[in-house]
């Protein structure tokens, strides 16, 4: 049986303790185990946490994200660019030739040419995860099926209350919310 877990956590390069990103101001993330949805080593570092349970985590670079390969950086003629924004340091999504989204860094632009990094920005770092789980639960059994964890969701209606479950407004059913209760149509 799978677990829901839901987390706040902090994210630093574990060698110079520089912070990488952190959801403790924007709100917990979930994700059902066994899906592939997290590194598999933060995924170990938290399964058995109950709710209210801290933990430090340290991923090394192979375990996360894989070394930084000096193979995966591509220059290209900048009229491939063409009509789209582009600077040093930016980040582009695009296709991969497997059809999965693929993430580069634009890391030099000359007259003629741009300079793409396929690595992912966190290559080459051991990782250093400071994690706070929110919850803990056996998977429901839609959630044990797609992967896709119920999450809280604030309705835009104004009116004040919160969905646990899609409605209406955002394209889904209207559970956990009553008709009656404020008149917003997300019943």
């Amino acid at each position: 049986m799978s677990k829901v877990i839901k987390m706040l956590y902090e994210l630093k390069d574990a060698n110079t303790g520089e912070l990488l990103e952190s959801n403790f101001e924007s709100g917990e993330i979930g994700f059902v185990t066994g899906k592939n949805q997290v590194l598999e080593a933060l995924e170990e570092g938290v399964k058995n946490l109950k709710a209210g349970e801290t933990a430090e985590i340290k991923i090394a670079a192979a375990d996360a994200l894989g070394e930084y390969d000096e193979n995966a950086i591509q220059i290209l003629p900048k009229e491939q660019f063409a009509g789209v924004e582009i600077v040093e340091g930016g980040i582009l999504f695009g296709e991969g030739e497997d059809g999965q989204t693929v993430q580069v860094v634009v890391k030099k632009i000359t007259d003629t040419d741009v300079t793409i990094d396929y690595n992912h920005p966190y290559s080459g770092k051991d990782l250093l995860f400071n994690v706070k789980v929110t919850e803990n639960r056996d998977a429901d059994a839609d959630e044990e099926l797609t992967g896709v964890v119920v999450m809280p969701h604030a309705c835009s209606c104004g009116c004040g209350h919160e969905h646990a479950h899609e409605h209406e407004c955002c394209g889904g059913h209207g559970h956990g919310h009553d008709e009656d209760s404020c008149g917003c149509g997300c019943h």
